[in-house]
């Protein structure tokens, strides 16, 4: 059983490093027994976002809930033999995840499925659903039995987690329209997005990363390198994205390097052992 859990935990870790340098990047970071547990969630949401983004050939509705059904009674059980559910209830089990945060994401999931405009409501519900529960899923391996330590880091957990989701909607505005006939951001109309829309969206954004900081400065030590390493690549992405007109959003789509990222890897080490996060 030992060997089978090691396996399945080495798929989750080569599904991350496949899928984001970045995110990888940040694992290695943490101390090493946060490594685990972190690539078993990061696989699972990694694969649950694969089958409504991407399985265009296929059910994806059939797929999605099937996904979630086998998600539940892994939990439920303690066994899957798919490796990456067993993976990630491993992680769920032993750190006591609550289940209410993967029916919200799976309610985000789902709403992938047939939603392209939304209302602030519904903009609210997805975010919370597709980001703001990873960083609670995370934030409850960081903090381990210490439940005082989540229940105060956890708004700073959410409000960072928004904070990368609403920059990655408008790094990938201009492919989540053409691919997907899809605007997260309410109220948006993609043929007419505006400079005063976009300022609007960054304004929002800034004050959520500012918080975010603030929790960051707080984070147990084995995982505020990982974590601040992320948030130095997010801002180094909004910077990015904040020198680039709207209509240039439109139709490029915005990324930093890898050599920016491993600048920014030793640079943000730097600033978390002398205590200056910034």
């Amino acid at each position: 059983m030992n060997f089978y859990n090691e396996t399945s935990l080495a798929c989750s870790k080569l599904i991350t490093n496949a899928y984001s340098t970045s995110f990888s990047m940040g694992i290695k970071a943490f101390y090493k027994a946060l490594h685990e547990p972190i690539y078993a969630i990061y696989g699972f949401v990694r694969y649950a976002d694969e089958i409504v983004d991407t399985f265009h050939e296929y059910d994806k509705q059939t797929l999605i809930t099937r996904f979630k059904a086998d998600t539940f009674q892994a939990i439920e059980e303690g066994i899957s033999l798919n490796p990456v559910l067993q993976s990630f209830q491993w992680v769920v089990n032993n750190y006591q995840i609550e289940p209410e945060f993967i029916t919200a994401f799976f309610d985000s999931m789902e709403m992938d499925l047939y939603k392209t405009k939304f209302t602030q409501q519904e903009y609210e519900t997805y975010i919370y659903g597709s980001a703001e529960v990873i960083g609670l899923m995370c934030l409850r391996v960081f903090c381990a039995d210490n439940r005082a330590d989540f229940d105060v880091l956890a708004p700073f957990a959410k409000r960072l987690g928004s904070a990368f989701q609403k920059i990655n909607f408008l790094r990938d505005i201009a492919s989540d329209f053409e691919e997907r006939g899809r605007v997260y951001f309410p109220d948006v109309r993609f043929e007419a997005f505006s400079e005063v829309e976009k300022q609007a969206i960054e304004q929002d954004i800034a004050q959520e990363f500012a918080d975010g900081l603030e929790g960051i400065k707080n984070l147990p030590e084995g995982c505020k390198k990982g974590v601040y390493l992320a948030y130095v690549y997010y801002t180094q992405l909004f910077e990015k994205i904040k020198q680039t007109p709207a209509s240039v959003l439109r139709t490029t789509r915005i990324r930093v390097s890898d050599a920016k990222k491993i600048w920014l890897m030793a640079q943000s080490l730097v600033k978390v052992k002398f205590n200056t996060l910034s």
